[in-house]
C-alpha cells in the first residue's frame, strides 16, 4: 500500500486548471487520495497547496488563510471573465490617465470593502455554479456583495495599457473582481491579464516546487509532513496517558491557559497526534492520526 501523506506546496504553471494539477500529482505519486485547496485559475500561476494520503483529512486547516499576488491589469478593455480568457466586451479610452489619477482610484479598495463575485466563478447558486449558468447565457444572476479585506494595494508598475499592483488579501477576495472594478473606477474597464501568487499564509514561492520538476523519485523530497497544515495553530504537548485517552476518543480536562478553540497535539516524544477542539473545559479529538502500523 502506497502510505505516502503530507503537504506539498506546488508552482502550479500557466494554462491548467487546479484539478489538472491534481491529477498530475496523482500520477506521479501512484496515489489517488490527492485534493488541492485554494483554487487558481488557469491564467494564475504561482503557490498551491495539496494534501497527500492521510493528510487530505487536514485540508480545510489549509483553507482561509491571506494570501499575496502580483497582477496586471489590462486597462481600456473590459471582458465576460475579468481576464485574458474572456471574450472582448467593450474598449474605451485610457491613454489620458495619469499616475496621481490611478493612485487615487487604488486608495477606495485599500481596507475593509464589499466586492461582488464574477459571474464566471465557482461560487455557487441554488446548487449552480455561476460559470455554468454563465455559459448557459444567465450573466444577470444575483451575486451578493462580500466582505473582504485588502491588506496591502502597492502600484508597482504603469506602462500604459498594463498596471502592475502587489496585493495582500483576506481569503475569498478575487483578484479579478478587483481588477474589473478598478477599471471601472478609472472610467475605461479593465481585466487581468496576468496573475501570480506569491504565498498562501506562510506557504511562500520560496518552498514551492514547480509542477514539472516532480517525478516519483524525488517527490517525497518535496513533502512536507501532515502536521504542516495546522502548523498555525498553537501547540499541546501531552503526557502518555493523555495521548493514549486522545487517541481512543476520549476527552481530557483542558491544561494551560490556552483560550484557543483548536490545538495540534503532541504526544511525550513529539509525534503528531492531531488537532483538538476546545469544550467544556476539555479537549476533544478532532481529527487524529494514531500512528500506522
Amino acid at each position: 500500500m502506497n502510505d505516502l501523506s503530507g503537504i506539498l506546496c506546488v508552482d502550479k504553471p500557466l494554462g491548467i486548471t487546479s484539478h489538472d494539477v491534481v491529477g498530475r500529482v496523482r500520477r506521479v505519486a501512484g496515489l489517488r487520495r490527492v485534493g488541492h485547496a485554494g483554487t487558481l485559475d488557469p491564467l494564475a500561476t504561482g503557490v498551491l497547496l495539496l494534501a497527500l494520503g492521510r493528510a487530505t483529512r487536514l485540508i480545510e486547516y489549509l483553507v482561509g488563510h491571506d494570501k499575496v499576488y502580483e497582477t496586471t491589469v489590462r486597462l481600456g478593455q473590459t471582458t465576460a471573465t475579468y481576464d485574458a480568457e474572456g471574450d472582448v466586451l467593450e474598449e474605451r479610452p485610457f491613454t489620458h490617465l495619469t499616475l496621481p489619477q490611478i493612485e487615487a482610484a487604488l486608495e477606495p479598495f485599500r481596507g475593509d470593502i464589499l466586492q461582488q463575485p464574477p459571474i464566471y466563478s465557482a461560487i455557487k447558486k441554488d446548487g449552480q455554479p455561476l460559470y455554468k449558468l454563465a455559459r448557459q447565457g444567465k450573466t444577470e444572476v444575483e451575486r451578493p456583495y462580500r466582505p473582504v479585506t485588502i491588506h496591502e494595494l502597492t502600484l508597482l508598475n504603469w506602462e500604459p495599457p498594463h498596471l502592475s499592483l502587489r496585493i495582500h488579501c483576506s481569503s475569498g477576495t478575487y483578484i479579478r473582481s478587483l481588477g474589473h472594478d478598478l477599471g471601472e473606477a478609472l472610467g475605461c474597464g479593465g481585466h487581468l491579464s496576468e496573475l501570480r501568487r506569491l504565498s498562501v499564509g506562510d506557504f511562500g514561492l520560496e518552498t514551492a516546487v514547480p509542477l514539472n520538476d516532480l517525478t516519483p523519485d524525488n517527490i517525497t523530497d518535496y513533502l512536507l509532513p501532515p502536521e504542516t497544515a495546522v502548523r498555525h495553530l498553537p501547540r499541546l504537548d501531552l503526557s502518555e496517558t493523555a495521548a493514549a485517552d486522545i487517541l481512543q476518543g476520549k476527552p481530557i480536562p483542558q491544561t494551560g491557559e490556552s483560550s484557543a478553540e483548536l490545538l495540534r497535539a503532541y504526544g511525550p516524544d513529539g509525534e503528531f497526534l492531531g488537532v483538538v477542539a476546545a469544550e467544556d473545559a476539555q479537549w476533544r479529538a478532532r481529527k487524529m492520526f494514531p500512528a500506522v502500523t
